[in-house]
């Protein structure tokens, strides 16, 4: 018998009638605090010929009162509908539902450890392969700047030694001319002390041409010497490591003949802004006909590409990667699904990245420059804030084929001053 058996049947032993021994019908207390069935207490006074007493106590009572209680009755109620088979079988079947329930939770818990072992598992093993991409990144750099010290070191020791073998050259000829003006001041002085007892008739032989012909100062300027270590050498060291850095800002135009007739490029088509007017313009299959866009000259299918987008102070704008084979005849939404990998703006402070929905953006300050960072070989498009190099969102599902950057002015609201998209280039004339 189980521990439940045993609770179930003191309870039963409880409930139950000292005169009829069943389960109380109706019960009642008497003042003794014993109860019985109203029925049965009833008979049982009928058949005395005394006064009223407790047929369990013997206590004698002065009159024939009891109270009926209404709790105990509930409480019987309840052990005769646990005690049928009808409520047996409600409760082995809850039992079985709460069971199979937390069977089916248990299982859903032991998923969701494996899965998240699983990610333990991929963000360790991710980290290690990040942790070596990082490295290596930085390794380059500093192979580099080693290289290019090594370099500049190696200059500068030349140089050195050049400008010393050079004074050393001009010193020795100097001890030279040292040696044979005194050789001659000492002819000289012999000359001068013989006159002093003999008439001198003539000048010794002394040639005062001197032999040994020595400039005045050696041809060393060792301020353009200093001048050129004393550069702003991290800065010119910059500007060398700029045009190695992988990727590199690329230097992008805007395509004239993907852009809407809205817009206006400049002449070096490093600038769009929407035209006052419609430019007339001639259809093509490649031009945005529907929408304000243009794209990029140079499109890429592989490497890594990075290049940066003045925004200014704009309030709309639309900027990211499209694949060559997009619709330019129509009006779609700028997401993956239509080929578009894209950030926007919307009414000066309202970012979202071009998902399925849209997703917010909450950006602390708004940027002025923004980076566009595509990885062909891992599909990875990516957004930064070009001023502090903050990432701002990452596509992981990025174009397969040929793409091209995507960019849209928007149109302005009415009353407002048409702004500017500009393309920056770095100004790394060489070195």
């Amino acid at each position: 018998m189980t521990s439940d058996d045993k609770k179930r049947s003191s309870l039963k032993e409880d409930l139950t009638c000292a005169i009829c021994c069943d389960l109380f019908t109706d019960p009642v207390m008497l003042a003794c605090m014993h109860h019985f069935c109203r029925a049965c207490i009833s008979t049982y006074w009928r058949g005395l010929r005394g006064p009223a007493s407790c047929p369990q106590c013997r206590r004698e009572f002065p009159n024939r009162q009891f109270q009926t209680n209404y709790l105990v009755a509930g409480m019987v109620e309840k052990v005769k509908a646990s005690s049928s088979n009808t409520y047996q079988k409600n409760l082995q079947k809850q039992l079985k539902d709460s069971l199979e329930s937390y069977r089916l939770k248990r299982e859903d818990y032991l998923n969701m450890i494996r899965q998240d072992k699983e990610k333990v598992d991929i963000i360790k093993r991710v980290g290690a392969e990040l942790w070596g991409r990082v490295q290596s990144e930085f390794q380059a750099l500093r192979q580099f700047l080693q290289e290019e010290e090594a370099s500049v070191l190696d200059q500068l020791r030349r140089e050195q030694e050049a400008m010393l073998e050079e004074m050393g050259q001009h010193l020795e000829r100097l001890q030279g001319a040292v040696k044979e003006a005194e050789e001659r001041m000492r002819v000289l002085q012999q000359a001068a002390d013989s006159t002093e007892h003999t008439v001198l008739v003539e000048l010794p032989e002394v040639n005062f041409r001197p032999s040994v012909q020595v400039e005045k100062e050696a041809e060393i300027d060792i301020n353009a010497f200093s001048s050129r270590y004393m550069a702003p050498l991290q800065y010119i060291t910059w500007r060398r490591m700029f045009k190695h850095l992988k990727p590199g800002p690329a230097p992008l135009t805007f395509d004239v003949d993907t852009a809407h007739p809205s817009l206006c490029l400049s002449r070096d088509k490093t600038t769009v802004v929407e035209c006052e007017e419609m430019l007339p313009y001639r259809r093509n299959v490649k031009r945005f006909v529907q929408c304000i866009n243009v794209l990029g000259a140079q499109g890429f299918q592989s490497g890594r590409h990075y290049w940066e987008v003045g925004v200014g102070n704009k309030t709309k704008w639309d900027l990211g990667v499209a694949l060559e084979a997009v619709n330019r005849q129509a009006r779609v939404k700028l997401s993956p699904e239509n080929g578009y990998w894209t950030l926007r703006l919307r009414n000066g402070n309202e970012y979202s990245a071009g998902t399925q929905p849209w997703t917010p953006l909450p950006l602390v300050s708004p940027p002025q420059c923004i980076g566009v960072f595509l990885d062909c070989e891992e599909r990875r498009v990516s957004f930064y804030n070009a001023d502090s190099m903050l990432l701002l969102y990452s596509f992981s599902d990025g174009p397969q084929g040929q793409a091209f950057p995507f960019f849209s002015t928007c149109v302005s609201e009415r009353g407002q001053k048409p702004q500017p998209i500009r393309l920056l280039h770095f100004p790394l004339g060489p070195i």
